[in-house]
């Protein structure tokens, strides 16, 4: 299955492993191995970058760059339509590839292929509108107006949780808007990352803009150099806390800019007047989807004190009936984790959270099978617990409850991240003292919808640790662009602002 399925996407030479000429002639960096987590063994392997082999790619965009910012817009949203195009037609075949490589389940690996689709679908329709505004002026015959132009190339580093998606929020909108990019990706996704490019690249070569999209897959040094790259004037980075407190600086040391979309340690608030029917679905799927690691998964829930045990009781027997096992097969709902660590990482966080003084009430072991599968764990929690407040990327949900709707929302507010939160309540009132300016301290603020699943119409991102970037929908494309105030004077007179007189002698 997989050597065929390698072959569709052109990515198999056929005999010897997957071709890796994909982003560069000749690589020369270390054999990078694809896992399948759901069997702990390799699909394949590929040659990486090296930094040499990043430097020709970084020159290779800049020359693609001095190009493709003189296309107008428009015409740059059909060459993003031709990609789009191409990812529909390989869409079950990529989405086959997500869930083999970094297990999720079929559904999910459709829907984040989906998700490139749409986004190269806004992108199409934003290059017909990068627009800005005209401005008033004080001085007589002038015009005040602000133009977008495109920065340069732009550095993209995905994390392996959306191998491809976040790619598209931000190599589609840059495209659009007259940049050209490199993208690293996570070296434990490398074959998604290769067949997406391997699909652009056949676009491109019908064209005259090869080198806008450029790959180079490596470790963490090649986010290092990214982040130390003067060629680079934006670098957009999704990681861990960890990852952005370490390229952030090395990218602010050159004055450069940086996008950064990191973790979240995400709560739900379930008040007495909420649908309970509906808030169980939307809590189960957002502590579960994608074996809890989003970085938009539930982490806590925050339920009222009144409602708690009956709410809890019905949501841990949904727990225990999720199917587990190979995310590609019909039917199954909870994949594996990403890798041998990851296990490692939730174990040591349900021993650290018996040890002070949570209850598990279901799940908290791993599976006795082959690959890096997990129980779906709920654990009865204390908000001082320290383990609370660290982001565990896995389906661990710490319960909480509370009293009153304050305690509740300075609950909620007491993680150093700001990412994605919901409240369920059927109470005007309550909806809306979670969305003014005393609710929740997040990027993303939902009611009666879970933590994740957000659309690509609106700007993502997050607040507080999680970084302040914003991708996808709504304005986010300003980030890719370097704004530019101008004015011109079409008068025969020079009228300074503010009144001020400079007379020059005739």
């Amino acid at each position: 299955m997989i050597e065929d399925l390698l072959r569709r996407l052109g990515i198999h030479d056929g005999h010897s492993g997957v071709w890796a000429g994909s982003w560069i002639d000749q690589p020369g960096g270390e054999l990078i191995p694809s896992i399948n987590p759901s069997t702990g063994e390799p699909i394949a392997s590929i040659v990486g970058a090296s930094i040499a082999d990043y430097d020709r790619a970084v020159d290779r965009s800049l020359d693609a760059f001095r190009r493709w910012r003189t296309v107008p817009p428009p015409h740059r949203g059909e060459i993003v339509r031709l990609i789009g195009n191409a990812l529909r037609e390989h869409k079950d075949d990529l989405g086959l590839l997500v869930s083999l490589e970094v297990g999720k389940v079929r559904s999910e690996g459709l829907g984040e292929v989906q998700e490139m689709i749409d986004m190269a679908d806004f992108a199409v329709g934003l290059s017909r509108q990068l627009y800005g505004l005209t401005i008033a002026t004080e001085r007589p015959d002038h015009r005040m107006f602000e133009q977008w132009l495109p920065l340069g190339p732009v550095g993209i580093i995905t994390a392996f949780n959306f191998p491809v998606a976040v790619w598209a929020w931000n190599a589609m909108i840059a495209a659009v808007c007259g940049n050209s990019m490199i993208w690293k990706p996570s070296p434990q996704a490398p074959l998604t990352s290769l067949a997406v490019q391997h699909l652009v690249n056949q676009i491109l070569s019908k064209t005259e803009y090869d080198g806008v999209f450029n790959l180079a897959v490596g470790g963490a040094e090649l986010g290092a150099r990214m982040a130390d790259d003067e060629r680079l004037p934006l670098v957009s980075a999704t990681g861990s806390v960890a990852m952005g407190k370490a390229i952030a600086p090395r990218i602010a040391g050159r004055l450069g800019r940086s996008l950064l979309e990191l973790g979240g340690n995400n709560g739900i608030i379930v008040t007495p007047r909420a649908n309970l029917d509906l808030a169980l679905r939307a809590v189960a799927f957002a502590a579960v989807g994608t074996a809890g690691q989003r970085c938009t998964t539930l982490r806590r829930l925050i339920i009222h004190e009144s409602i708690a045990e009956g709410f809890v009781d019905r949501l841990a027997a949904a727990y225990r009936s999720f199917p587990i096992g190979n995310p590609w097969d019909e039917g199954v709902l909870v994949g594996p984790l990403i890798s041998e660590a990851a296990v490692a990482a939730m174990l040591r966080a349900v021993e650290a959270a018996e040890a002070q003084g949570g209850e598990v009430i279901c799940g908290g072991r791993r599976v006795d099978r082959p690959g890096f599968f997990v129980e779906p764990t709920l654990i009865r929690a204390r908000a001082d617990m320290p383990i609370v407040r660290q982001e565990t990327f896995a389906p661990i949900l710490y319960v909480m409850t509370y009293a009153d709707l304050d305690e509740a929302i300075a609950l909620h507010n007491s993680v150093a991240e700001g990412l994605s939160s919901a409240i369920f309540t059927d109470d005007l009132r309550e909806a809306e003292r979670f969305l003014s300016a005393k609710g929740s301290d997040c990027g993303i603020a939902n009611v009666n919808i879970g933590t994740s699943g957000a659309e690509i119409g609106g700007a993502f991102g997050g607040e507080k640790a999680t970084g302040g970037g914003r991708e996808a929908g709504s304005d986010s494309w300003k980030a890719y662009m370097r704004r530019q105030t101008c004015t011109v004077n079409s008068g025969s007179s020079l009228p300074l602002a503010q009144g001020v007189q400079f007379p020059i002698a005739p």
